[in-house]
């Protein structure tokens, strides 16, 4: 299992960007925006840490930022822990026989959540290229929010 992100929704991107950048002192290594979901993600790097960020080689803090507005309460502007596992079937698998409840099921071969017992979610990335669809996550449907 390998860390990669911690994302934190933000109301205000530029404000959020002078505090993390400006006077934190962590550099943006890459944005994306998302039309058709109205977002967008900026990913930011430890100082001297951006060529292994850039790599995907260096944990990030990612900011989402929602375009339309939204109140963040009861913790909802901290959005997710993220790793990378070498077999998301064989992960998911691993923590259901241990009686974690897969929340968004790895249907895509690629992606998954799960939630910590204070509700804190997990996401679960495949390294490298998504698996092959496969039985029974293809079909399994998402249980609660994550």
């Amino acid at each position: 299992m390998e860390y990669l992100h911690t994302m934190i929704r933000v109301s205000d991107l530029d404000d959020s960007l002078d505090f993390f950048c400006n006077k934190l002192g962590l550099v943006e290594v890459r944005r994306v925006d998302v039309e058709a979901g109205r977002f967008t993600l900026v990913f930011l790097s430890a100082p001297g840490d951006e060529t292994r960020a850039r790599a995907d080689q260096a944990p990030l803090v990612e900011l989402t930022y929602n375009w339309d507005p939204e109140e963040y309460d009861g913790g909802r502007n901290f959005g997710h822990l993220a790793y990378r596992v070498d077999d998301i079937y064989a992960a998911c698998q691993r923590l259901m026989d241990k009686g974690v409840t897969i929340n968004r099921p790895p249907r895509d071969g690629h992606m998954a959540f799960v939630r910590s017992p204070d509700g804190i979610s997990i996401e679960l990335l495949q390294k490298g290229e998504s698996l092959p669809a496969k039985e029974p996550w293809a079909s399994m449907e998402n249980t609660g929010t994550w």
